[in-house]
């Protein structure tokens, strides 16, 4: 363990971008190989709004990192923070407890809140319009999305107290898991149920895409399938039954289209 906090408390920018590119290509490969569903669709052209969107995501973290390091630091020299007020443990438990919490407010209460709060919600849907969901769809995020979830990944290491080498290593096991659970690969059904009571699967988080109630609202983890267990947000339906997107915006020009995307947090929501 001692081995894993040293590299990430110093982890180069230029490792994370390869964990980040090597997992895409990785379940890019697979998917291709394993697909769930076979897809009638252009790819690359799929894969280059996904990715743009992406590049937005590092960008708005990027010029924004400077506040999670002020606040990991100020956690550690203040003991302030649940990890700072529990008694001494194994550094393995120290860093399961840290990164389950962190999960819980940085991945499935902000995505929860999104679903919940309407104005949000209208950054958020850009994620749910994508009607191709593969291992490109993982950050396919809206900036403004980007920025709203920054802010509770700051509020999770300040309620956690975690230490800049924890944050790093959540960051990083979030972007595998996310790739992971998005990618259109065919898991054995068994493996993949397994899976779901440890980890977010790739069956369990396509239920949260299908494109109408109650689904969407469902099935909001990241990382950990715990919370959504937890707090009774969590469904299943059978493969056959997913259909992707989300029933305001069916029509491929709107969900196909970059400018049309960008655009949808600040134009009037459609009338079902």
């Amino acid at each position: 363990m001692n081995e894993i906090i040293s590299y990430f408390s110093t982890i180069p920018s230029s490792h994370r971008s390869l964990i980040l590119v090597g997992g895409i290509t990785l379940f890019w490969l697979i998917e291709n190989a394993f697909p769930l569903f076979n897809f009638s669709y252009k790819k690359w052209r799929h894969a280059s709004i996904n990715i743009f969107l992406t590049a937005t995501t590092i960008v708005v973290n990027f010029f924004l990192a400077f506040i999670l390091l002020k606040t990991a630091n100020w956690t550690i020299a203040n003991d302030f923070g649940v990890l700072q007020w529990l008694p001494e443990m194994s550094i393995w438990l120290y860093a399961l407890i840290g990164l389950l919490l962190l999960d819980l407010i940085g991945a499935y209460l902000v995505h929860l809140v999104e679903h919940k709060v309407k104005i949000l919600w209208r950054f958020h849907i850009i994620h749910h319009t994508d009607t191709w969901v593969d291992t490109t769809s993982a950050n396919r995020h809206h900036p403004g999305e980007s920025v709203i979830r920054f802010a509770f990944t700051t509020l999770g290491v300040l309620v956690v107290g975690s230490p800049m080498w924890m944050v790093f290593l959540y960051q990083t096991l979030s972007v595998i898991a996310t790739q992971f659970n998005h990618a259109n690969i065919s898991l054995p059904k068994k493996l993949d149920t397994v899976l779901s009571y440890f980890i977010v699967s790739p069956d369990m988080h396509k239920v949260h895409h299908h494109h109408v109630l109650p689904y969407t609202d469902s099935n909001y983890g990241n990382i950990f399938s715990v919370w959504d267990r937890l707090f009774r947000t969590y469904k299943t339906l059978p493969r056959a039954e997913i259909k992707y997107g989300i029933d305001t915006y069916p029509d491929p020009k709107e969900h196909n289209n970059l400018k049309i995307l960008l655009k949808i947090p600040f134009q009037k929501p459609p009338i079902k």
